[in-house]
């Protein structure tokens, strides 16, 4: 186990933990692995669930809150899903990780159960869930002792750090993908403010997506940018890039109860010319790579991984889970399936990531 404080990694003696007990997945409308075969058997060639092996965790503040929080990953059972548990409240709230479940995405997504706004949250949880579509974690309990999660430095690679300290483990369950069967696009506006965002069939999970926020400082760098999950370089070509934020908009978000933990610290932070980060940039595109990192957890936010490509142009939070529930809204837009041969699965699925 590794306690995470202020950004610095301690290790301890990682306790006995026990899986919760399993519970049922999403019903399915395939479990066929392409071949022909089907069949719901489990061997030790499928394409298998994954959780970590011991809890770990964190400790920081709440971007938009501002409040100190405690977070701590633990392991969970085949079929339990991403779960997050206010641990804070007089009883214990929990909060599936479902597209339903979006209930705010001001700045963030935030999740509440089924939805309701009036209902205890979890803000900010793109970047844990960025994590963990990038290692694959497909089971994991989340506690928290506030509403948000922890910034930490403002990126995915905290994250992928405490998930890889605790130990990947496969489970004895085959992974569940949604593949898309055909093109389902949103957009807002139109003309010259039209955005949009779109999933098309493909056989993995890859990502476009294009900025264009017409800054003199962001202009400069990389305004589109391509990545394939197969590549096997999320920690490396995504996960470090920060959040950011202009400071023309922080007095107006402030008052709105948003950035409220924000600093140089955990974002970059842009004037009406440049970046004020005194190191700059961690890469040259570093602020389409953050959208792409966001999009990757808005699209975790399913519970499980996509086969599809993804495209976006100026999306968003709010953006993102329309295109999520879209496809939900019509079963003929995709399916549910496994892989009894982890062989035929897509490239870049079956390899556990290296430790950092």
């Amino acid at each position: 186990m590794c306690i995470l404080r202020a950004g610095l990694m301690v290790p301890v003696r990682p306790s006995a933990v026990e899986l919760p007990e399993r519970v049922p997945g999403p019903p399915m409308t395939a479990f066929s692995d392409g071949s022909g075969t089907g069949g719901t058997s489990y061997n030790l060639g499928m394409l298998q669930q994954r959780t970590i092996k011991s809890l770990t965790r964190a400790v920081g503040v709440g971007m938009h809150s501002g409040q100190r929080v405690e977070l701590t990953l633990r392991p969970a059972a085949p079929d339990a899903g991403i779960m997050f548990r206010r641990i804070d409240l007089p009883v214990p709230v929990d909060i599936p990780v479902s597209a339903q479940a979006v209930c705010d995405t001001r700045m963030a997504s935030t999740l509440s159960p089924g939805g309701d706004p009036g209902a205890p949250k979890v803000q900010t949880v793109e970047h844990l869930l960025s994590a963990c579509a990038g290692l694959g974690i497909d089971n994991l309990v989340v506690d928290i002792t506030a509403e948000e999660l922890p910034i930490l430095d403002g990126s995915a690679a905290s994250f992928v750090f405490l998930l890889q300290s605790a130990g990947i483990a496969l489970l004895d369950a085959p992974k569940r993908f949604m593949r898309i069967k055909r093109a389902v696009e949103v957009d807002e506006a139109k003309g010259a403010a039209r955005k949009w965002a779109r999933l098309d069939p493909f056989h993995g999970f890859k990502l476009s997506f294009e900025i264009d926020f017409k800054h003199p400082a962001l202009d400069q760098t990389g305004q589109r940018f391509e990545f394939d999950m197969s590549s096997g370089r999320y920690k490396h070509d995504i996960a470090r890039a920060r959040t950011f934020g202009f400071t023309k908009d922080v007095e107006l978000m402030r008052s709105r109860g948003l950035s409220r933990g924000g600093s140089m610290d955990n974002a970059i932070v842009v004037d009406d010319y440049k970046v004020l980060n005194t190191e700059g940039l961690r890469y040259d595109d570093e602020f389409v790579k953050h959208k792409i990192l966001d999009a990757i957890g808005d699209m975790w936010v399913l519970g499980h991984p996509l086969l599809a490509a993804y495209s976006a142009f100026k999306s968003g939070h709010a953006l993102n889970n329309k295109l999520l529930r879209a496809v939900l809204a019509d079963q003929t837009n995709y399916e549910w399936i496994t892989f009894d041969d982890e062989t035929r699965a897509p490239a870049g699925f079956t390899a556990l990531a290296p430790a950092w």
